[in-house]
């Protein structure tokens, strides 16, 4: 029994899903009216600024909280008037959550997305303005896979895993950059001196 004890501990420890929110986590989450949009963390606040850049951490997906965290953080996008995804370090919370218009389905619907993980990326690329709304009037453009395998978990903690292309893979990218603490100024001087070929899509060279 205690063997079995310590294996069903070990593997909750492997999986990561027995994390909870925080305290601190809590009281942001359920600060103000909770019907109400979170405010966007923006780079020009040194404080929000270092949220931005910190690696965010795995979430229970059967957290009570959080239904009331993508519910948040959907009408903060909406509220933006035109923005088409967005990751929960942009309203203060280090976990990886993220939500995106997807753009492949009828209705381009916003979905949430739990723990997301691209497995796998195309050698072929995209190339396409991006903006980020944590960042004022910054918006230039940027190579990414055209194609993803994309493995998340929903609010029962169910697994799914599915491929993505075109705009709607951008998007996703992005966002899970957010989740690493990757900005896309960071993506923009990392990738200086990159050389691409172009075919029908583009390909970085080798």
């Amino acid at each position: 029994m205690r063997n079995f004890t310590f294996l069903l501990m070990l593997f909750v420890g492997f999986n990561g899903f027995s994390q909870k929110f925080s305290k601190e986590e809590k009281a942001l989450i359920l600060a103000g009216d909770v019907k109400t949009a979170l405010p966007i963390y923006q780079t020009d606040n040194e404080e929000q600024h270092k949220v931005l850049l910190a690696q965010s951490k795995e979430i229970s997906p059967k957290d009570k909280i959080l239904p009331i965290l993508i519910e948040r953080m959907r009408l903060a996008l909406a509220g933006t008037g035109g923005g088409v995804g967005i990751a929960a370090p942009q309203v203060g919370i280090n976990r990886r959550v993220v939500l995106v218009q997807r753009f492949d389905k009828t209705g381009l619907p916003v979905e949430y997305f739990i723990n997301p993980t691209i497995v796998w990326r195309s050698e072929l690329l995209n190339k396409g303005p991006e903006g980020d709304l944590s960042i004022e009037n910054f918006r230039d453009a940027f190579y990414r896979s055209y194609v993803i395998r994309l493995e998340y978990y929903d609010l029962e903690n169910k697994k799914h895993d599915e491929m993505v292309e075109g705009f709607t893979a951008v998007i996703f990218q992005h966002e899970i950059d957010h989740l690493s603490g990757i900005l896309i100024p960071d993506k923009q001087e990392k990738e200086k001196g990159s050389q691409y070929k172009e075919i029908k899509v583009y390909q970085r060279s080798k």
